[in-house]
């Protein structure tokens, strides 16, 4: 233990501290559960976007074999480089619990027949299904990284929630009790020390000739 004044005001300023510790163990209790509470939520929703895409791309990659069989796989081949474009997307955080988290923006990507740059003349309904298809399936990919990237940062959250945890119930909190029971013991060993100092000096003072 660290060496601490032995005084009144120390002892004060000790069970004060404790006090003020305790309550910050308590926030951060609260704010670990909630954050738990988040973090299920969060996961359960990510398990229900994954079901849904895997379903997504099921039918995108039956749409796709559809496309290849009905167009012939050139055709489909043709349309896809034509239909080739960039992505834009833009990535801002929002604050959930009082902690940062991803959002990710961006453009419907859903487009018509005309927005994807091949004929539609030279195409096959079949190869706009397959596109359709793939394009919901695109949506479907940005969301669940939108959840995926929520979940980590909970998760980071949390970590770092339960070291300050850690840290005030099993370093600060024991370290201020100890130094607040060792200036008690102290103070009570003063006070004991002087009483009987006072004693003697009484008894000395009652004898006869002083």
């Amino acid at each position: 233990m660290r060496s601490v004044s032995v005084t009144r005001m120390e002892l004060l300023a000790r069970k004060e501290q404790i006090e003020l510790a305790q309550q910050g163990l308590d926030l951060l209790e609260q704010k670990r559960a909630a954050l738990m509470r988040e973090l299920q939520e969060t996961a359960d929703f990510a398990v229900a976007q994954r079901e849904a895409l895997q379903q997504t791309i099921a039918a995108a990659r039956r749409a796709l074999a559809e496309a290849e069989s009905i167009a012939g796989p050139e055709a489909v081949r043709s349309a896809a480089l034509a239909a080739r474009g960039e992505l834009p997307l833009r990535v801002k955080t929002s604050q959930v619990m009082g902690i940062s988290v991803p959002v990710i923006e961006q453009k419907p990507i859903g487009r018509s027949v005309l927005g994807r740059g091949y004929a539609p003349v030279n195409s096959s309904v079949s190869i706009d299904e397959a596109a359709d298809a793939f394009e919901v399936t695109v949506e479907g990919l940005l969301a669940l990284a939108q959840s995926e990237l929520r979940l980590q940062r909970l998760a980071e959250e949390i970590q770092r929630t339960s070291r300050r945890l850690n840290a005030l119930e099993n370093v600060v909190l024991p370290r201020l009790r100890e130094e607040r029971n060792a200036i008690e013991m102290a103070l009570d060993e003063r006070e004991r020390a002087d009483h009987f100092r006072l004693k003697l000096v009484k008894r000395a003072r009652q004898k006869p000739g002083l």
